[in-house]
């Protein structure tokens, strides 16, 4: 790890997230299971973030940044970019504070989160990524119509700061956790989880897990600068980004062990175990961080208390049934 004295979210912005957001998110539990204790050679604590507001862990973000709106900044409403988790985290929030929302979605996320996110108000405006649009140029396009305020999904100190909240509850459930794992997708649930765990216990350990099809926060620390991939090829629509944004890499890079990869087949191993022994639905993306304590990716596990954040449960049934059934 790389000392940083300059990150641009410190664990005082994590604390003042949290009583911002009290009032408007779930404590999500923490489970467990002696069954996966065994097969893992550590006692594993799961933080479930499945059972989150919107299915995921992206609430607390958005809540977070969207209660530091002005009431001018409220007026003009707020316009995101997602796949989806985040998508219907904006809007769930927007409608919550009675704000416009607007979400630049992809054509190929799934139903169920395109639904969502209308369900709760938002507009939806899709695009057509696989065709080389891009969605943060199509959302600053609109912001600046409209006058909105756009709300990133990663590349955000709020955010970052809103999602790190999970951290605080989890180490207040198992304070003695040695590992942290989370899912990373543009790095902001690590970067905050990072924050967080570090400001309660400077000596806990913390990996990020990513799909081996888009490991551009793995590439990118090896290189030292932020290296961009193509749109990834993988079940877990959740972690399809390009690249990380500067603020969540350099948190990434100062305060973790680093990032470790799994395929889809591990995912799909990981999310079968998780349906037929704690009886949970998560989504690909959501399963990352047990899939690499699963296959022996995690360094240093054994014997361990371990922490793995199961990030999302947003997955279609007909989809989830043909996942955990097609395993090769």
């Amino acid at each position: 790890m790389i000392a940083s004295p300059s990150l641009s979210v410190t664990f005082g912005d994590v604390q003042a997230a949290r009583d911002r957001i009290l009032p408007y998110i779930h404590r999500t539990p923490v489970l467990t299971s002696r069954l996966i204790d065994e097969q893992a050679g550590a006692r594993v604590f799961f933080k479930c973030e499945i059972f989150q507001k919107v299915g995921a862990f992206k609430a607390r973000g958005a809540f977070s940044r969207l209660t530091l709106l002005s009431p001018k900044e409220r007026s003009r409403g707020v316009v995101a970019f997602s796949s989806g988790n985040h998508a219907q985290a904006v809007a769930l929030a927007a409608r919550e504070l009675s704000l416009r929302a607007t979400i630049v979605m992809p054509t190929d996320a799934p139903a169920s989160k395109i639904a969502a996110t209308r369900g709760y108000g938002a507009q939806v405006v899709l695009y057509d990524r696989i065709g080389g649009e891009s969605r943060e140029e199509i959302g600053r396009r609109i912001a600046e119509e409209e006058g909105a305020v756009l709300v990133p999904p990663f590349d955000d100190d709020a955010v970052i700061a809103g999602q790190g909240t999970l951290a605080l509850e989890f180490l207040e459930d198992v304070p003695d956790l040695e590992i942290v794992v989370t899912p990373c997708s543009g790095g902001g649930l690590l970067s905050g989880t990072a924050v967080a765990a570090k400001g309660v216990n400077p000596e806990i350990r913390l990996w990020g897990v990513e799909p081996e099809a888009g490991d551009d926060m793995k590439r990118s620390l090896e290189a030292g600068r932020i290296i961009e991939v193509p749109l990834p090829a993988t079940i877990a629509d959740a972690l399809q980004t390009t690249r990380p944004a500067e603020r969540t890499f350099a948190i990434v890079r100062a305060l973790t062990e680093g990032i470790l990869t799994v395929s889809d087949l591990e995912l799909q191993r990981a999310m079968a175990l998780l349906a037929s022994r704690m009886k949970l639905v998560v989504e690909p993306g959501g399963a990352a961080a047990f899939a690499a304590l699963l296959h022996g990716k995690v360094p240093d596990a054994a014997g361990r208390r371990i922490g793995i954040v199961l990030s999302g449960g947003n997955v279609d049934p007909e989809r989830f049934r043909t996942l955990i059934s097609d395993l090769g």
